[in-house]
């Protein structure tokens, strides 16, 4: 049964204000706006994303039934923001006091260009050497937590501690916190932030949009000896983290490992040393998330809904849907579910023809009511379609109109077939009829559209 949603409440009202302003922002002269809300034309003329079209893409707001972060009165992000808080940053100093701290005033925030997070106040560009700390070392962390010598235990002792510190002082610089009432816009056609972790935590009403996220890596990953059973590495800062936020729309966003992807990483006790971490999680009761038009390539670990099958405050929160987003050279996760009821329609899944270390893209866990439809899969010969779905204690999936290398699939039918009897068969009833959506495209089409249209600087 879908779970009931709140009364609108004030948002509307916001709403309507930014409506109101936006009429009287249009209708002023040109020399009523100061110079922070003019935004530049960018490098191809002005004729980047929504410029071309006359629009300020700072004062749109999710359009009404798009998903599930339009449901209780919907989101506007800082659409209602006035004047003195409409922004443009072209440094990581500008988008820190931009921010605000994550401060709940209504703001929109231009972003122009190249911001790099590894940058001091002077924009100085930071390398993991200076933000090494307390005597720590790579080699002397791996002779020192050696599973043959150190064991199965936790790292302790002065490497693990000198590791935290300089995480620390990392961390000082890449996390940038998100508040209430925000909007994120990147103007024009090649607005990027390189390195930086996006921090929505307990934020209500956000929005982030034409913009593209790269490369956030992590210069001090831990050794995990029990995770997987081997032992794994974990690193810290994914591009787009959602901690406990609520009405979230990301929208023409593009998240990849450009430039440094992990697999050119050296191994280490038998497994690839992880930079990267998660490229847009939504956990912690985060609720009414849509993400859309948005391209997540070239990693292992795209999206993480629900963070863990314990968390039991989860139920009725993780309402999430994804609509035309193109997942290409993902090795999973894309998504991987816990709890929430998450509409995954008209996608675009792409596995290179290269990819050889392709784990799945729909990860079905505990409690998870995943609904798939009209989304195209397009894999080399090595992939089968029992691979694209894996289950963790799950127990439905309710699956219609995809496709498989251009041929209509019952994924349901066919994970079930395959499953080893190590998981349960799935259920086709998820309990839930998705409603808040626009027109469902079957899949070919749906692939097309999203090959030209997904990405930054492709909002139309």
């Amino acid at each position: 049964m879908q779970v009931p949603l709140r009364a609108p409440g004030v948002r509307r009202v916001a709403q309507l204000t930014a409506v109101a302003c936006l009429v009287t922002c249009l209708a002023a002269p040109a020399s009523a706006h100061p110079r922070e809300d003019r935004p530049d034309a960018g490098r191809d003329g002005g004729r980047a994303a929504g410029h071309a079209l006359g629009r300020d893409l700072g004062r749109e707001v999710l359009a009404a039934g798009d998903g599930w972060a339009a449901a209780a009165g919907g989101t506007t992000g800082g659409a209602a923001a006035d004047p003195a808080h409409v922004l443009t940053v072209r440094s990581r100093a500008e988008l820190v006091r931009a921010l605000d701290g994550g401060s709940a005033t209504p703001k929109i925030i231009k972003v122009v260009g190249t911001i790099d997070a590894n940058t001091d106040d002077e924009g100085r560009r930071l390398s993991c050497a200076d933000y090494t700390t307390g005597g720590y070392d790579l080699d002397a962390y791996v002779r020192a937590y050696d599973p043959r010598t150190w064991g199965a235990a936790r790292p302790a002792g002065p490497q693990e501690e000198a590791r935290k510190a300089s995480a620390a002082r990392q961390a000082e610089r890449v996390v940038l916190p998100v508040g209430p009432n925000t909007t994120i816009v990147g103007v024009g056609s090649d607005a990027l932030l390189r390195g930086a972790s996006l921090q929505v935590r307990s934020a209500d009403n956000v929005i982030i949009r034409n913009l593209e996220l790269r490369d956030t890596y992590d210069c001090f990953p831990a050794w995990q000896p029990n995770s997987g059973g081997l032992g794994d590495w974990k690193s810290d800062y994914d591009a787009i983290w959602l901690r406990d936020a609520t009405h979230v729309w990301v929208d023409h966003v593009t998240l990849s490992d450009k430039g440094r992807p992990d697999a050119a990483e050296p191994t280490h006790f038998g497994r690839n040393l992880l930079r990267h971490d998660g490229l847009l999680d939504i956990t912690n009761g985060s609720d009414l998330v849509t993400v859309s038009w948005s391209r997540f390539a070239d990693h292992d670990k795209a999206m993480l809904i629900g963070n863990g099958d314990g968390v039991l405050t989860d139920r009725g929160k993780l309402r999430v849907t994804l609509h035309h987003n193109e997942f290409r050279g993902i090795v999973q996760r894309a998504p991987r579910v816990r709890f929430g009821q998450v509409h995954v329609y008209n996608n675009r899944y792409v596995v290179p023809e290269d990819a050889h270390d392709y784990r799945y893209s729909l990860g079905i866990s505990t409690e998870s009511a995943v609904v798939a439809e009209n989304n195209a899969f397009t894999t080399p010969n090595h992939v089968e379609v029992a691979d694209l779905v894996k289950s963790w204690n799950g127990s439905a999936l309710t699956q219609r109109g995809n496709v498989f290398n251009g041929f209509p699939v019952d994924l349901l039918a066919i994970y079930n077939s395959y499953n080893s009897g190590s998981e349960r068969d799935l259920t086709a009833d998820t309990g839930w009829t998705p409603t808040l959506h626009g027109p469902v495209d079957d899949a070919p089409r749906a692939d097309r559209e999203v090959a030209r249209h997904a990405g930054a600087g492709r909002v139309r």
